[in-house]
């Protein structure tokens, strides 16, 4: 008796491992909330009660957003074989090119336009330099994108604590608000700021048939799936692995320019800018499956997760961080999942 790859599992066999792995998932995290003193069914209940109202629903979308931009590109470049840790940093560097557009050049309707190119283009910098580093010298680019999230933390920091600090703040740390020009519309009166939803949608169909419906993405396959066949067919591995690279990073630097430019009108301490979006994100591209349109559907449930995450703060006093118990031990039952359904167990003498 002996366990062996299984290179062609059932649908029917691949459902049952996820059920069995979710199932589990869910038992553990009663297990948490029980041992909290609160009951699991309550719990459950708040984690899905931003569905309940519109009010809930517009906290799920203005998730949703950062996560749909930056878990497209992540499923792109994990099928590529480039697992880029990095697009909290990549965020960031985009929302300090989005905050330079909007405080340090001259306002008019190129604004916007402007601060989403140069946001998305240094993110696209930040992440193609992991790229290059891995194509050069075969640097880990799970170890240096992982570095190079510090580092932007630490810059913007720097920024809106020193020369970018507005100029009538006392106490905070945090530049001068946007002018109107460099501010995103929303939907009513909700954070969810459209123009960069859309932007996500598109991403996600874009990158879906650039993917499969392109010889680019034909090679992308390739190369993911098996690098020796690549390399036999004459591929050019480091220049697919950089363009992946920079599209990733790019669409998380959009997410950068969205979260300061929809949402807080300015650049603020990185804690208060992100929520983590760039690791919860490697969770939804994940769920994703290496296919950029399921993003459409994992990133909202994602959102969910994190509005629900309120919830049982603000209702329960649990601390906000339990959100990560749920995306850490849902990530695991998944990785459980996959290892199961790619494995068979053979009866031999």
């Amino acid at each position: 008796m002996r366990w062996e790859l299984d290179p062609s599992p059932s649908p029917w066999k691949v459902f049952l491992a996820y059920s069995l792995f979710v199932a589990l998932a869910l038992l553990l995290l009663g297990l948490l909330f029980r041992l909290y003193g609160v009951s699991p069914l309550k719990a459950y209940g708040l984690l899905l009660s931003p569905l309940g109202d519109s009010l809930g629903l517009a906290e799920v979308g203005r998730r949703t957003i950062p996560l749909l931009l930056i878990g497209a590109g992540l499923a792109l470049a994990f099928r590529v074989g480039f697992f880029n840790i990095g697009a909290e940093g990549q965020l960031l560097m985009g929302a300090v090119g989005g905050t330079y557009v909007a405080l340090f050049l001259p306002p008019g309707p190129w604004t916007l336009p402007l601060m989403f190119l140069l946001g998305g283009g240094l993110g696209a910098v930040w992440s193609g330099l992991a790229a290059w580093l891995r194509v050069r010298f075969g640097a880990n680019e799970i170890l240096t994108t992982l570095m190079q999230n510090y580092l932007v933390y630490y810059l913007v920091v720097y920024l809106v604590a020193g020369p970018w600090k507005g100029q009538m703040v006392f106490g905070f740390l945090y530049t001068d608000r946007f002018p109107p020009e460099a501010q995103l519309p929303r939907l009513g009166d909700t954070l969810v700021h459209w123009p960069t939803l859309l932007l996500g949608i598109a991403a996600a169909l874009g990158l879906q048939l650039l993917l499969f419906r392109t010889p680019l993405g034909f090679e992308w396959r390739v190369l993911g799936e098996n690098p020796e066949a690549a390399r036999y067919l004459g591929l050019k591995g480091g220049r697919l692995i950089l363009l992946a690279a920079l599209l990733s990073g790019f669409l998380a630097g959009l997410a950068g320019v969205g979260e300061v430019a929809g949402i807080h009108l300015r650049l603020l301490e990185p804690a208060q800018i992100s929520l983590g979006y760039g690791f919860t994100a490697i969770l939804v591209a994940w769920l994703a499956r290496g296919r950029p349109l399921w993003a459409l559907f994992t990133a909202p449930l994602l959102g969910l997760i994190l509005a629900g995450g309120d919830a049982l703060k603000l209702a329960l006093s649990m601390p906000f961080r339990v959100v990560d118990v749920v995306a850490g031990l849902l990530l695991l039952s998944l990785i459980g999942a996959e290892a199961l359904s790619q494995r068979r167990l053979v009866w031999r003498r």
